[in-house]
């Protein structure tokens, strides 16, 4: 039966609770969506102010707004800073994918919140206060799972959503879905670097932009022995990069970096050290969050900054001519959970990235066994295009550390993977 006074009466109007409640949800969304919204716009300055900018190594960049959720990223050229540098080309493109990521990121924000506002009023103007909002995680960790669920099938556009989203939740929803969706998480790379990887220098120059000569095609001949005999010589990893080299194609390589922890004690200790120098700082603000949340369980996500690292040619030569120096990082993701008595319990969830260009410099020549191939020679089958330089990166297997519980724990770290010969 209608109301005869149009919804005016005191049975029908909706009670002081559910405005309340209403409105009580309102103020926790906008209040947690200015958080993330300030956050995201003052990353987005920062990095525009740093492209722009430049350094010693790196040339300024043009930053523009496509007008359609898209920046483009172009690096200002000159005798310092040459068009084909890679490590410029690099650049230009985690300047790129990282503000068209933030200025995804907002407009994600602001469309939870419209759902939030929407879902918290209902759709009767009069009986208002439907679903009660702490903050945006009730929007967005239901798409987090959802995204989570697709693993290794996401495709790169849902696993950066994915990121992002991870980046947005609270403490406590990111435990709830660390915990339900571990395995999920990984397999969509939830752990993977966003810190810049880039090329650590030029490269030999523009791919084919000279023509080859008779030394550039004995140089391509002697170095394909090279590659076909490598396994004899116990160098099947740099065996199996110099033979893509000299492929031509310059598609990008999976570098198998449990293999080379395992190949290596001092890239082992050096990641190691890595761990070591911030598990504490770690450990510290997982555990304010932990106290901060009512001792509930949370979870962080943690990174390591770049940490280059140059293989020694006598005592691992396979590793020395596969990658040289390589670039390196751990990235994680420190938990803590109370025990039966509700005290803390630390956790940490990590893996180990390593990238590289596979290039030769100008003046490097190879010298294996009889073979000598003089300094120069490599870098001018790139130049010349009878082979292509072209970008190695890879992750560890994830391993699990113990950080402690009521006092920290500073034992040894778990060893990397024994990986398959």
């Amino acid at each position: 039966m209608s109301c005869r006074l149009g919804g005016r009466c005191a049975h029908c109007r909706p009670t002081r609770s559910v405005l309340h409640l209403e409105a009580e949800s309102i103020y926790n969304v906008l209040q947690d969506a200015h958080a993330e919204l300030s956050a995201v716009q003052k990353r987005a300055k920062q990095l525009d102010e740093e492209a722009r900018k430049g350094g010693e190594q790196d040339p300024g960049m043009s930053v523009s707004d496509n007008g359609n959720g898209t920046v483009t990223v172009r690096a200002l050229c000159s005798k310092i800073f040459p068009l084909y540098s890679q490590r410029s080309k690099d650049l230009e493109q985690w300047y790129t994918d990282t503000l068209t990521g933030l200025v995804a990121h907002a407009s994600e924000i602001n469309a939870a919140v419209s759902r939030a506002l929407k879902n918290s009023h209902g759709g009767e103007p009069l009986n208002p206060g439907h679903v009660k909002y702490t903050s945006l995680d009730e929007d967005q960790l239901p798409r987090a799972v959802k995204l989570a669920a697709l693993g290794g099938d996401a495709n790169p556009r849902q696993r950066a959503e994915l990121g992002r989203l991870w980046q947005s939740l609270s403490p406590e929803a990111r435990a709830q879905l660390w915990k339900e969706h571990k395995k999920d998480l990984m397999a969509a790379g939830l752990l993977e670097t966003t810190i810049k990887r880039l090329s650590p220098d030029a490269g030999s120059g523009p791919h084919g932009a000279e023509t080859p000569g008779m030394t550039e095609v004995m140089t391509r001949a002697k170095m394909q022995l090279l590659a076909e005999g490598a396994d004899a010589w116990g160098m099947t990893d740099a065996g199996r990069h110099m033979a893509h080299y000299l492929s031509n194609s310059g598609s990008p390589m999976f570098l198998p970096v449990d293999k080379m922890l395992s190949d290596d004690k001092a890239f082992q200790a050096h990641i190691e050290k890595q761990i070591k120098d911030n598990r504490n700082e770690w450990r510290k603000k997982a555990l304010a969050e932990f106290w901060r949340n009512g001792g509930r369980p949370v979870a962080i996500p943690v990174q390591t900054v770049n940490r280059g690292y140059t293989f020694d040619r006598d005592k691992n030569p396979n590793w020395f001519f596969a990658v040289g120096s390589t670039g390196s990082n751990v990235t994680g993701v420190v938990t803590v959970e109370p025990d039966a008595s509700g005290k803390p319990k630390v956790g940490l969830d990590y893996q180990t990235n390593a990238w590289d260009r596979y290039n030769w410099d100008k003046g490097k020549g190879v010298d294996i066994g009889k073979m000598h191939i003089p300094d120069g020679q490599p870098s001018r089958l790139h130049t010349t295009g009878l082979a292509k330089e072209f970008s190695v990166s890879g992750s560890s297997s994830v391993k699990h550390y113990d950080l402690g519980g009521s006092t920290p724990n500073n034992g040894p770290l778990p060893k990397p993977e024994e990986p398959r010969r």
